[in-house]
């Protein structure tokens, strides 16, 4: 029984810290390492074919991070972005994508 307890327990912080970061696209962003190919600012790209994201429609931004997660999209670099998104969960998207839709372009 006790053992039930301190997984429910573990269970419970997890969800609730996975909560918290949701809610932080700007944390999200350097967290989730897309400053190591899309720039700080999302306008500078570490490679030239590398998108700049900022100021994207956030609809679309998440529905490529959606894809790319899914495997839909498997064209381009979206390879590059395969790796990461696997540690990436769909609120988080949502929040990411928020952001960058707001970042100045």
């Amino acid at each position: 029984m006790k053992s039930i307890a301190i997984l429910v327990a573990a269970a419970t912080v997890t969800l609730a810290s996975s909560a918290a970061l949701a809610g932080d696209g700007a944390k999200l962003f350097v967290e989730k390492t897309c400053t190591a190919c899309h720039g700080k600012d999302g306008k500078t790209p570490l490679m030239p074919d590398y998108p700049k994201i900022a100021g994207q429609n956030a609809k679309y931004i998440a529905k490529q991070m959606a894809d790319i997660k899914s495997g839909a999209r498997a064209n381009g670099n979206s390879a590059a972005m395969k790796g990461v998104m696997v540690i990436v969960s769909d609120a988080e998207i949502k929040d990411l994508a928020e952001y960058v839709s707001k970042m100045k372009p």
